[in-house]
């Protein structure tokens, strides 16, 4: 494996305590929650915190600093002189270079360790809370198990071909072509090089002027590439259909165990009745239908409160209502008593924002299910949940990401 330095020196670099490319040997100690390798080195009479892409645990490597912030610096990886006993080879040629994936050079089992450490820490201290997260649910696959990419390029420069893929490692503009993917599944794989070479006549013939985002989704009607198209996904024996362009999980294979789990938690809490307050296109809704006496599914988007229902119809499923939902009043009208009902909370990687948790907690529903894509917003949300009285009886991660820093967290929340 190359290691390379992916940033360029600036004219204002901060010499202390390292001057410009000063090369060390350290010793990694942990993973960060981005999957970066971090040690500390002596500096003066304390210890210094070096993070380095790529390393793991127990490793000593020799590194090489390129930027000092006011309490740690960054350094690029520039050989392992004492290797993990964990790590692997990776099997992408582009691991290193493309910043989409961070762990294929640590094997799968230990991925699911330290993510979970990982939640583990973000909990004792981002929530100051010490609770015992449960192990994380692997994904039945380890790759080949993305149903959705979304290849970026730019307009080509000085007749040069334009690369088509994701961004470079540490850096922010630069892309790196990437003519296959290895999480993503076959039939994606198949179906790129195709879409791909489209691409580069189009862009050869001057039609892209600005920067664009391609689409790849495998579906049951195969790998679509139109935004507006509508497709259909199956989890356990639940339909679904809406645009490929809206969000849904990526990896269909964990599914069923995923909203199986969602299901049996805001089941388990007892509650009757139950709010999906981001549902989308159902799939909380629509899967935990079975187990309440009605359901309501509350959405910013018109769209997908059409598909929720058509999809509500679709399968037979009768006692679900979905309403699109103002954002200042997203709790209006709804006519199940608090106490008796659970509110699942699926909502974007910044988190809630505290309108929504203010009327979250107003309503003050018997339980809360907390589905995650960072854990580090859903901590810092976490925070407000126990000030407003609940409490946490369950964490639960799902890897939907495996290879990379990423994973679903569900956390359960009830009043007592």
């Amino acid at each position: 494996m190359c290691f390379v330095c992916f940033v360029v020196k600036k004219k204002k670099f901060n010499e202390h305590p390292f001057p410009y490319h000063h090369e060390l040997e350290m010793e990694v100690s942990t993973l960060t929650n981005l999957g970066v390798g971090l040690g500390r080195v002596p500096v003066g009479e304390g210890k210094w915190v070096v993070m380095v892409p790529f390393t793991l645990p127990g490793e000593k490597v020799r590194v090489r600093v390129y930027r000092n912030h006011k309490n740690y610096s960054e350094a690029d990886l520039l050989a392992v002189l004492t290797p993990s006993p964990h790590r692997i080879d990776p099997r992408c040629p582009l691991f290193g270079r493309c910043g989409g994936c961070q762990y294929q050079h640590l094997a799968y089992a230990e991925q699911l360790k330290w993510k979970r450490q990982q939640v583990e820490e973000l909990l004792k201290y981002m929530a100051g809370v010490e609770f015992a997260v449960a192990p994380v649910i692997a994904s039945p696959k380890e790759f080949g198990y993305r149903s959705k990419i979304t290849p970026h390029f730019n307009p080509p420069r000085a007749g040069q071909p334009s690369p088509i893929g994701f961004l470079k490692t540490g850096n922010r503009f630069e892309l790196v072509d990437v003519p296959a993917c290895d999480i993503a599944t076959p039939e994606i794989n198949a179906k790129l090089p195709e879409v791909r070479a489209k691409t580069q006549q189009r862009l050869a013939a001057g039609e892209y002027q600005r920067a664009a985002t391609l689409l790849l989704r495998h579906a049951q009607e195969g790998v679509i590439t139109d935004y507006d198209a509508v497709i259909h996904e199956q989890v356990g024996a639940l339909k679904l259909h809406f645009l490929a362009r809206d969000f849904f999980q990526n990896n269909p294979f964990i599914l069923p165990a995923f909203t199986g789990y969602v299901r049996e938690q805001a089941a388990g809490s007892g509650a009757r009745f139950l709010v999906d307050a981001y549902c989308g296109s159902g799939l909380f809704a629509l899967s935990c239908a079975p187990a309440f006496e009605r359901v309501a599914g509350i959405e910013l988007s018109d769209t997908s409160i059409k598909f929720a229902t058509e999809n509500a119809a679709a399968n037979g499923i009768t006692n679900t209502v979905f309403q699109a939902g103002d954002a200042a009043q997203i709790f209006a009208g709804l006519t199940f008593p608090p106490g008796e009902t659970a509110v699942v909370i699926d909502p974007p990687r910044k988190g809630c924002d505290e309108p929504f948790l203010a009327q979250l907690f107003a309503f003050g529903p018997r339980a809360v299910i907390y589905v995650s894509c960072d854990s580090a917003t859903q901590m810092r949300d976490l925070k407000g949940f126990l000030a407003a009285g609940y409490e946490l009886i369950a964490v639960q991660p799902f890897d939907l990401f495996p290879q990379t820093r990423h994973l679903e967290c569900v956390i359960t929340l009830v009043k007592p």
